[in-house]
């Protein structure tokens, strides 16, 4: 829910605070007063499009600041993660937008800078804002169909899942045949050439590592002379007759003779020297195994150096390592392999393709008879609920068709459209063809109702959309505003005292002058306050006792209508 909006310097509005709770709040004041300057501020908020003349004359920019309370689990979170902005489901959601007087834009969320797109995909969340003449998705027959699925999401969802995933496996059987169709002239006068590289690659029988293992022994054989030369002399310096080791073994010798004579300071001498002589007795020996181990072979060193040439050779055709000469023969045997054998794998693509096709069309028919039980449930709560706005002779029908050229598409097979007759005897037509304001008034609010249940958005604005309607029209839509509140967080403005009687927070608008400046200004109305202004929306600008006291019955009944629908 909104908790929270500022609006600084935004059109007539110098400074506005608006602190927001659950349920159902009105917006009134008199004709240009600047309500709609509030439902812009919130399309602004939620991604809307800003321009200069938004910006207060006189200021250098115009500041809007909301902040939501979410729940955890809302795909709002999802959202934000994916878009990589940091969020904590257990904090508030911040989001700012600034306008310069250039008309330059900035936003950001929880303080993170974010560019309009990125705005626009989490304001879509959460705010949906609906005007007399706005045109909705819910009016937008390319809509239809993404909404009947969101209403039908349990029984849907599984059955749409299993048939995408066997469509996206079509459509790569299919674009394989096409590939293989496509085979050119040119691919075809390619075949000597691949086969030259195919058959140099696997003659070269290349192993992985190869060339690394191969330039290690190469260096050892290279310095195989200097290595034994150096290996034998320093084992002979440690080992040969009177020398190294010897000459340690007697110093050792001597030290062992003479330690007990003088143990304090001579003892860990010897020690010390008799480990250093086994250490080094051990070293010798290790230096003399390796001298043992260097190998003198010039062949193999010549082998060794033809068989790096060889690799370097194919590494400057065909990649900069042997894995990648490997991949890239691998690849060329396969496009050869499909070129020589295009006939015979193209007709086992195509079966291929004409199963996948089958298994898809089914999918499709299964999809689409979960729809239109769907829709049959969808089109009797529509009408349940434009009975209770007095439309009590409304059809409703989701109307199937299939897709242009009986085409299978991503979404399945179905073409959807709502359709209304508001009238007896009027034939069933689209919703954009509904010409009384009243009507598309409620039938907009009809369906609102019934999907908000699914959709989540936790903010609904209603933009006059009561504009056209009265007396018992008017207490129907103020009734079903107040109900749908339970669900989520409604805001509206409104003329009708019916429509702000049953709100839960009621903001009066109004102006005020200042010398030559003027401001529009937004009251909380406490009980007393409410009462006069629904005299004045009753009565007109003359407020009596008349009017007072209708206005005190009304709002008593509106509260005692309330407490009943909980």
């Amino acid at each position: 829910m909104l908790l929270e909006m500022s609006i600084r310097h935004l059109a007539v509005i110098e400074h506005v605070e608006l602190h927001c709770k659950n349920g159902f709040h009105v917006l009134t004041g008199e004709t240009g007063a600047g309500k709609s300057i509030i439902i812009d501020a919130l399309s602004l908020i939620a991604g809307g499009r800003t321009s200069s003349d938004l910006v207060r004359y006189g200021s250098d920019k115009a500041t809007i600041e909301a902040m939501f309370g979410i729940e955890p689990g809302h795909p709002v979170w999802a959202v934000l993660e994916r878009l990589g902005i940091e969020a904590d489901p257990e904090e508030h959601l911040i989001i700012r937008r600034e306008i310069t007087a250039q008309g330059k834009s900035t936003s950001r969320i929880n303080g993170q800078l974010v560019n309009l797109a990125m705005l626009k995909e989490v304001g879509e969340w959460l705010v949906n804002i609906h005007g007399q003449h706005e045109h909705q998705s819910l009016f937008k027959v390319e809509e239809h169909l993404r909404w009947l699925d969101l209403f039908g999401e349990a029984e849907i969802a599984p059955a749409r899942q299993a048939y995408q995933e066997a469509y996206d496996a079509y459509q790569t059987i299919r674009k394989q045949v096409r590939e293989l169709q496509d085979t050119s002239k040119q691919n075809l006068q390619m075949m000597d050439l691949y086969r030259f590289q195919v058959e140099e690659i696997r003659a070269a029988q290349l192993k992985p590592g190869e060339d690394e293992a191969l330039a290690e022994e190469k260096q050892k054989l290279g310095n195989a002379e200097k290595l034994y030369s150096n290996a034998a002399d320093a084992y002979d310096l440690l080992y040969g007759g009177g020398k190294g080791l010897d000459s340690v073994r007697r110093a050792m010798q001597k030290l062992q003779d003479i330690a007990g004579l003088d143990p304090a300071k001579l003892q860990s001498i010897a020690e010390q020297v008799q480990s250093s002589y086994y250490q080094l007795e051990d070293a010798a020996y290790q230096i003399r195994d390796y001298r043992d181990e260097v190998e003198f072979n010039p062949s193999r060193l010549d082998f060794i150096e033809q068989r790096l040439d060889t690799i370097s050779s194919l590494r400057r055709k065909y990649g900069d390592t042997v894995s990648d000469i490997l991949a890239y023969g691998d690849k060329i045997a396969h496009e050869l392999d499909l070129i020589e054998n295009k006939d015979e794998k193209l007709m086992q693509l195509e079966k291929q393709e004409q199963a996948a096709f089958a298994a898809l069309q089914r999918l499709a028919d299964d999809l689409t008879g979960l729809r239109k039980s769907v829709a049959d449930r969808l089109s009797a709560e529509i009408v349940a609920e434009l009975r209770e706005l007095h439309m009590e002779r409304t059809q409703f029908q989701v109307h199937f068709a299939p897709v242009e050229g009986r085409k299978l598409t991503r979404d399945g097979a179905d073409q959807v459209e709502f359709l209304i007759s508001a009238n007896p005897g009027e034939p069933l037509r689209s919703l954009s063809k509904i010409a009384s304001g009243g009507e598309i008034s409620r039938v907009m609010l009809a369906l609102k109702s019934i999907f908000a249940r699914v959709d989540r958005i936790p903010v609904l604005v209603f933009d006059e959309v009561d504009t056209g309607v009265s007396g018992r029209a008017a207490q129907a839509i103020a009734e079903k505003m107040s109900k749908l509140s339970q669900s989520c967080q409604v805001f509206s403005i409104t003329h009708l005292p019916q429509v702000a009687c049953m709100a839960d927070a009621h903001y009066r608008i109004h102006k005020t002058t200042d010398g030559d400046r003027t401001y529009t200004n937004v009251d909380d109305l406490g009980t007393d306050e409410r009462i006069h202004e629904l005299a004045r929306m009753l009565g007109g600008v003359e407020v009596t006792e008349k009017t007072l006291q209708h206005a005190q019955e009304m709002l008593a009944l509106a509260n005692d209508k309330k407490a009943r629908m909980v």
